[in-house]
This record gives structure tokens, C-alpha cells and sequence, in this order.
């Protein structure tokens, strides 16, 4: 992998908080947990609920999230609701961040508008957004940094130039509840990202028990966080797992 240069009530924590939790990890674990399971049973998607871990500390998480939004707005709008979600660290439930998604069109190839998007603060200073691009067969997304500028491209692994996602990237078949599905991290500069292009991290979504993949939409997650990036920069990215999990697999069992 290749380098990008670097650069919170609730109590309303501060910056220090992401800094203490983010700053020394290099990779970090979400599951979301099998909340409103008798919702999902009869096809309303239940509230979002996540806990997140450090590598090696599983299942002692350091901070939880649950989304803000209403039972109607899910039942009738999933996965394209509206919805706000704060990080809180455990024990205490000062915010790391907080993530607001607005109501937008499914992601979909050839839009022109309408673009699904989530912006990423903490304790009230912007730090980015994530934003659905113009594409024609693979979906593509750009993260933007606090000033509005681009940070990262993200998408999933690709072949046949570009047109076809690469499901075999990861190692697929894995042989255990459904396979693995990634989105790799590029620097915005980086003019080729389709085929082998270096990318800087990963955020994959990994398999669940068979139990847990046919009866809820909880999913896990993990991250590899690009070499070198900044506590804002990792919690965009936290919250970039947050969205593509709404977008994409929310409602597969539906």
C-alpha cells in the first residue's frame, strides 16, 4: 500500500478523544448488533446499533453508536432514510463523532443529482464527507476533508478495466456465510484506481455466523486505516463504514 500526507453533550468530548482512541490504531473492528431483530423478522429495518473495537481487544468495545431516526421514516425509506448517529466511548458517552446522512436517491449508475452523502463532525467542528460519484457500472465515492477538499477516492476492487467489480479480490469463495466485500482506499491524486493500483487501506465487510446472515441485517466490519493518516481522517473513514453499510447492505435479507 502507498502513503498519504497527514494533516466531542452527550458531554461533548473533545478532539483529544479521537486522538487517544484513533491516532494509535491502525486497524478497528465494527459489528452492529442484532438490534430490533423481530423488526427485521417482519421486513421493517430496525434501528442501526454499533460497537466498535480496537485490534486485539474484541469484544471489549471502547465506544457504541446508535442511529437516531424514526420507526415510520425506516419502514417506509430504508436504506435511503435519513438518519444521525453519534460515537460515544464507552463508560463515559462523550462523543468521538457524530455522522448525519439527509434522505437521498438510491445509489444508482448515470445520476446526475441526488447523490447519497453523509457528513462526518465532531464535538461541532466539521471533518468531511463522504459523497456518492457520477459512475456507469462500478459505484464510486469521494471523501472530502473538513476545507471541502478531496482526500480519498473509494470503491470496490475492479477488473475487466474497471467495468466489473473483482469479487475475487479479497480470497472469495470464503466458504463461511456470504463473501467478503470491500472498498479500497485511494488517495484523490491517484489517477488510476481500477485493476491492481495500489490503494492506501481497506474497509471490508467481513462474513457472519449463517444464523446471524439470514435472520437480521447485522453486519461486521473491519478497517485498515491508511498508513500515516490523521485522527480526523480515521474517523471519516469510521463513518464511511457506517454509510456504506446503509447503502449496500442494510436490506439484503429484505
Amino acid at each position: 500500500m502507498s502513503t498519504i500526507p497527514t494533516s466531542i453533550k452527550m458531554d461533548r468530548g473533545t478532539n483529544r478523544l479521537l486522538e487517544t482512541h484513533l491516532m494509535p490504531a491502525r486497524t478497528l473492528s465494527i459489528r452492529q448488533t442484532r438490534l430490533g431483530w423481530f423488526q427485521e423478522c417482519l421486513g421493517c429495518e430496525a434501528k442501526g446499533e454499533f460497537k466498535f473495537f480496537k485490534e486485539g481487544q474484541y469484544p471489549n468495545e471502547f465506544a457504541t453508536a446508535i442511529e437516531d431516526s424514526g420507526f415510520c421514516i425506516r419502514c417506509c425509506c430504508a436504506p435511503c432514510h435519513p438518519f444521525k448517529m453519534t460515537v460515544a466511548e464507552t463508560g463515559t458517552n462523550a462523543e468521538l463523532l457524530s455522522m448525519d446522512r439527509p434522505c437521498a436517491c438510491c445509489v444508482g449508475a448515470c445520476k446526475c443529482c441526488c447523490y447519497q452523502k453523509m457528513s462526518v463532525t465532531s464535538a461541532g467542528q466539521n471533518i468531511g464527507s463522504i459523497e456518492e460519484q457520477c459512475f456507469c457500472c462500478v459505484p464510486r465515492f469521494v471523501a472530502y476533508d473538513g476545507d471541502g477538499e478531496k482526500l480519498y477516492k473509494i470503491h470496490s476492487p475492479t477488473c475487466c478495466c474497471g467495468m466489473c467489480i473483482d469479487c475475487c479480490a479479497e480470497g472469495n469463495p470464503c466458504g463461511k456465510g456470504c463473501c467478503k466485500v470491500s472498498f479500497r482506499i485511494y488517495p484523490a491524486s491517484q489517477a488510476k484506481t481500477d485493476g491492481d493500483a495500489p490503494y492506501l487501506g481497506v474497509i471490508l465487510k467481513k462474513p457472519k455466523s449463517l444464523a446471524t446472515e439470514l435472520f437480521t441485517s447485522a453486519n461486521a466490519f473491519d478497517l485498515t486505516f491508511p498508513e500515516n493518516a490523521s485522527a480526523n481522517q480515521k474517523a471519516l473513514l469510521v463513518g464511511s463504514a457506517i454509510f456504506f453499510n446503509v447503502n449496500f447492505f442494510e436490506r439484503q435479507q429484505g
